[in-house]
This record gives structure tokens, C-alpha cells and sequence, in this order.
């Protein structure tokens, strides 16, 4: 079982997005409020409320997204920051919880609590097939299947001893070629070391190196993925 993000309320609303699109279709407030009232049945939809979504001052839920959207000729994803949790995901591309169910083999009703609960029960089948529907690029994958605290673990571990040691266990979690994820850990480790290293030399002791080094620390799976893609992309 591994545990991911907790779902918010609404998926992350790209406000300047909304407003961008909607001018770029010559219209006002009022006929986006009027096309999700008439077309898709929500008949508290103001000029206000649209007014306010694309001020960032109030977010639309994931059905008013889904209107909005409608409204304005475009996908749901194009009004989505970017998304993290396997719901934000699934909405992002427009597509419906039944038919994620259906493609990775999984009953809805359990679908649903492991979106609504943020907890990923599939095997690896039902993970790839997940991966493909949801057009998840790799780092995204191991982020809503829980692996992204793990992965961190094992670079935390792979850059402050032996990362040689490491490349099976990450590759276990990030199946990355193992030439470039052999050249991304030595990298890493030559940073964090070196980066330990120079701040001593500095004269700011122990403690500055201490939280200099956390500080590397707290980016390294931000780090890892930018290697990756710098000699994958």
C-alpha cells in the first residue's frame, strides 16, 4: 500500500489561464456565466463568481471546472496549475473516474477511495496502465503511486555515502536507463559532497555546513528528475 498526497477540495485553478482564455474569445464575464448556467445546469453561476475565479479570490470545484471549461472551448487541464495528486491528474485530462476504472481492471467503488483517499492499492499492471491512461511522464507516476518519499530516502542516502550502492534500489522506484541514472547519482553525490566541502572551507563550521547540506537535501528530488530530463529531453 503506498500513501500519496491527500486530495484537495478542487483541483489547482489556473486563474490568469481562465481569464487569458476567455478573452482571447472576445467574451465577457456574463456569457461564461450564462453558458454554464444554460449548457450545463448551474444556475447560481454570476458574472461575479466568474469575475472572482479569475482573480484567484475563490476556485471553482472540480464539476465547475469541468462547465467552465466547457464554456470557454477548452480541456479542463488548459484551467489546471500543475496537477500532483491522481485526481488533480485524471481531471486534468478529462477524463471520467469510470473509465480510469475500467482501463486499469479496477472495480469504481475502489477506484474512487483510492483517489479520495490519496492511497494507491494497484499492482504493477494496474500502475502501467494507470501511467498510460493518465499519460503520466515518470516523475509524475512516482509522485500519485506514493514512491516520491522512498525515491527521496534513497538519493538522501545515495549522495552523503556510496551512491554506487543506490543505482538498483532507485531504478527499482524511477526506471531510468542506467547509464544516465548511474551519471545522475555521480553528479549529485559530487554536488553535495563539494558543496559540503566549499562551505567548511568557508569558516562557517559545522553548522553551516549542516544546514547548507539540508537545504541540498530538501531539493534532491527536484534535483534528480532535472538531471534526468537534462540528458533524456
Amino acid at each position: 500500500m503506498c500513501r500519496v498526497r491527500q486530495p484537495s477540495a478542487a483541483p489547482p485553478f489556473n486563474a490568469p489561464a481562465a481569464r487569458r482564455l476567455r478573452a482571447a474569445l472576445g467574451m465577457g464575464p456574463e456569457h461564461v456565466a450564462y453558458g454554464m448556467r444554460a449548457s450545463y445546469g448551474l444556475p447560481y453561476v454570476t458574472p461575479d463568481l466568474v469575475t472572482a475565479w479569475e482573480r484567484g479570490t475563490a476556485s471553482p470545484s472540480s464539476p465547475e471546472l469541468t462547465a467552465l471549461a466547457g464554456a470557454l472551448w477548452c480541456s479542463p487541464g488548459e484551467l489546471i496549475g500543475r496537477p500532483h495528486t491522481l485526481r488533480e491528474h485524471r481531471i486534468a485530462r478529462g477524463i471520467a473516474p469510470e473509465d480510469v476504472a475500467r482501463t486499469v481492471g479496477l472495480d469504481l467503488a475502489a477506484y474512487l477511495r483510492m483517489e479520495e483517499s490519496g492511497t494507491w492499492r494497484g499492482n504493477e499492471r494496474q500502475s502501467a496502465a494507470l501511467a498510460q491512461a493518465l499519460q503520466l511522464a515518470l516523475p509524475d507516476f512516482v509522485a500519485v503511486t506514493g514512491r516520491e518519499a522512498k525515491l527521496a530516502d534513497l538519493l538522501h542516502s545515495a549522495v552523503s555515502t556510496r551512491w554506487q550502492a543506490y543505482v538498483r534500489p532507485v531504478m527499482k522506484l524511477a526506471p531510468v536507463d542506467t547509464g544516465v541514472l548511474e551519471d545522475v547519482l555521480q553528479e549529485l553525490h559530487q554536488d553535495y559532497q563539494g558543496h559540503m566541502a566549499a562551505t567548511l572551507s568557508w569558516g562557517g563550521g559545522s553548522r553551516s555546513a549542516s544546514e547548507s547540506g539540508k537545504e541540498f537535501l530538501d531539493r534532491i528530488v527536484e534535483s534528480f528528475w532535472a538531471a534526468v530530463e537534462s540528458r533524456t529531453g
